[in-house]
């Protein structure tokens, strides 16, 4: 349960405490724990249903705690196949398939397939590997193809050097914080 020294879990609901898999290897760099609180104390804490995406999601860590807070079903999407593997095991572990969808395709496919089923998300969360997605054009694509409620977040965890848009007329910073190094967390909440 430990990559690179981080240990995994669930922070709070349902699943807290239970221990969840990081992806093998240096590919991803798991969301900390301390990360994660900080954020969902911000964004929730918990949900009253609804849905979530988890682009470039990894372990899954953070569409998992959505569902463990409330939120109903949570898509997660990753590009890499051991990603998507780690992902399934860590449903599993958790009996919590039923409530999941996991896509192995790249996060502007998966917006695009997400319009067409009219979904509609009231929380976004994004983190990418860091200085290899246009975060800005990534934001306005969501927001163009109507994907996300009006009051939904958008949680972003990006490098210092990524600039993100403080100016939106339909996005609010409710927060931005910088974790330590370069981690970054930028919180929006829709218009």
């Amino acid at each position: 349960m430990v990559n690179g020294g981080v240990a995994m879990r669930i922070i709070a609901g349902e699943y807290k405490g239970r221990p969840i898999k990081a992806v093998p290897g240096k590919a991803t760099r798991p969301t900390t724990d301390k990360v994660k609180e900080a954020a969902f104390q911000i964004i929730g804490p918990f949900f009253q249903g609804g849905y979530a995406i988890d682009l470039f999601a990894g372990s899954g860590a953070l569409g998992i705690e959505a569902l463990s807070r409330g939120i109903d079903k949570t898509i997660f999407v990753d590009k890499y196949p051991l990603a998507i593997h780690t992902i399934h095991e860590n449903l599993q572990r958790l009996n919590l398939e039923h409530r999941a969808e996991v896509f192995r395709t790249d996060a502007f496919r998966a917006l695009h397939a997400a319009a067409k089923r009219q979904l509609e998300f009231q929380l976004v969360l994004l983190d990418p590997p860091y200085g290899k997605i246009n975060l800005e054009k990534l934001l306005n694509k969501l927001l163009e193809l109507q994907l996300v409620a009006i009051d939904g977040w958008i949680y972003c965890e990006h490098d210092a050097s990524e600039e993100l848009p403080a100016d939106h007329p339909r996005l609010s910073i409710v927060k931005q914080t910088n974790y330590g190094g370069t981690i970054w967390i930028t919180l929006y909440k829709v218009n």
